[in-house]
């Protein structure tokens, strides 16, 4: 182990704070290195950590791919930014899989005029059919209550 980081238990790894160790244990096909990016995301600026999340987007193991997302969505967070290699990537992942969480994070976090063309679409199309959610939901709760009320009547 040539850094003072411990890759086999993961203890600490999220206090990475230097791109180029992120860099060398990719290299050597470290089995942590998602779990790194997170912090990355936390101790790097948006442009150092980036590129790094991007590769790591195309990792074939799923939750070393899942860890990546989630840095991204702690990007949007902590900057109310992204680069767009990030957006891209989230773009060609959509919404409903391991990036569901990721562009809701940077629907909340980024400013509305910071978004790509595309991404306001996407942030129209989230908020109206989340408000049709709100009010379907909505209205099965009356109705429930108002059938428990009536059915409560007649016994």
């Amino acid at each position: 182990m040539a850094s003072g980081w411990d890759w086999e238990s993961g203890e600490g790894l999220l206090g990475l704070d230097d791109p180029a160790e992120w860099d060398a244990a990719f290299e050597r096909g470290e089995r942590r290195v998602g779990q790194t990016l997170i912090g990355l995301a936390f101790h790097c600026s948006l442009e150092e950590a980036s590129p790094r999340i991007v590769r790591a987007m195309q990792l074939s193991d799923d939750l070393q791919r899942a860890n990546a997302f989630i840095a991204t969505g702690h990007a949007a967070r902590l900057n109310g930014r992204l680069t767009p290699e990030l957006f891209a990537a989230l773009r060609a992942e959509g919404l409903g899989g391991v990036a569901e969480h990721p562009i809701r994070d940077t629907l909340t976090f980024v400013p509305f005029r910071d978004l790509p063309p595309w991404f306001k679409r996407l942030w129209v199309y989230v908020t109206v059919r989340d408000k049709l959610d709100y009010w379907w939901l909505r209205s099965t709760e009356v109705i429930s209550g108002a059938w428990h009320a009536l059915r409560g009547r007649r016994s």
